[in-house]
């Protein structure tokens, strides 16, 4: 079960960002995760910001939100980025989408 914690960073992000998606990967979403693991975080939306830029934005507004005291990476494409990445058998992109938990 995921902690609540997890569940409240997506419903923060999907509140004010309003993504297509946001995927739970790595460690966390597979039970693996240690009290010194990250968050990491995939964020499938539409933005006109480059993409570091959007992740950051993110960032910004979850410390301001919580004062996030964990690690959280954040990872941000645009929908058409990850379909065109995917058919290009990016591993990372398929597997975070396949095997990663949509919150």
């Amino acid at each position: 079960m995921l902690d609540q914690f997890v569940r409240a960073i997506a419903e923060k992000i999907r509140e004010r960002f309003r993504p297509q998606k946001v995927i739970l990967f790595g460690s966390t979403a597979t039970g693996n995760a240690s009290d010194e693991s990250d968050i990491d975080l995939l964020v499938i939306m539409e933005t006109q910001l480059p993409p570091f830029r959007q992740a950051s934005l993110i960032r910004q507004y979850l410390d301001d939100s919580f004062g996030v005291s964990r690690a959280i990476d954040i990872i941000v494409r645009t929908p058409e980025v990850v379909e065109q990445r995917i058919k290009e058998g990016d591993f990372f992109l398929k597997t975070a989408t396949e095997r990663g938990i949509a919150l």
